[in-house]
């Protein structure tokens, strides 16, 4: 059995993120803050042999990884795309609230999106493929993507990543504890 060491970046501040928007499909770029902070995530990483480099398609994901110095051999993995909110595309949670107080991304969705269990299911095929490596990974993706994913490479539902609050331009480890899956290492912010 591999046990691969996975290293997952949630992306840069861009606008949206700043702003507390639900940045699901639109593909808002860095603003100045993320590429300084996405090139200290490179100044974080360096030293480590990576095996693979993983990126979502998403242009916030693809030039944190750039900024970081790994994009040379990065592949883009389409089932790393953020959360689709749907309806909630580019809208707060405060706003959500105003006609649904009691919402939670977690619990309910987003209409005309998915649900934490459709965003479990693209994780644990990413999940697979991260287990059939032998050595150190890199992933670039998203916030509420990244959480369901940790959540579910230990095991745990996907709604568990609700629990999981992760910065931008974050640093996180997955790895192992002899058999059991764990998390070795959480939302750890590089500064530039």
């Amino acid at each position: 059995m591999t046990q691969p060491e996975v290293w997952l970046v949630r992306h840069g501040e861009t606008e949206w993120s700043r702003s507390g928007r639900h940045t699901g499909r639109t593909d808002v770029p860095l603003t100045e803050a993320g590429v300084r902070a996405a090139r200290a995530i490179g100044e974080r990483l360096a030293g480590v042999d990576f095996i693979a480099v993983l990126t979502s398609p998403l242009v916030r994901a693809k030039d944190t990884c750039a900024a970081a110095g790994l994009a040379a051999n990065a592949a883009v993995d389409d089932d790393l795309r953020e959360w689709d909110y749907g309806d909630y595309e580019g809208i707060t949670t405060a706003d959500i609230r105003q006609t649904r107080p009691e919402w939670t991304v977690w619990r309910d969705g987003c209409p005309s999106g998915e649900t934490a269990y459709d965003v479990g299911l693209r994780a644990d095929r990413v999940v697979t493929r991260l287990r059939s490596y032998d050595g150190a990974v890199a992933v670039f993706a998203h916030g509420h993507l990244l959480r369901v994913l940790a959540a579910r490479w230990c095991g745990l539902e996907a709604e568990a990543g609700a629990v999981l609050a992760l910065d931008t331009a974050s640093v996180s480890r997955l790895g192992w504890e002899r058999e059991q899956p764990v998390i070795r290492e959480w939302n750890v912010t590089p500064l530039p």
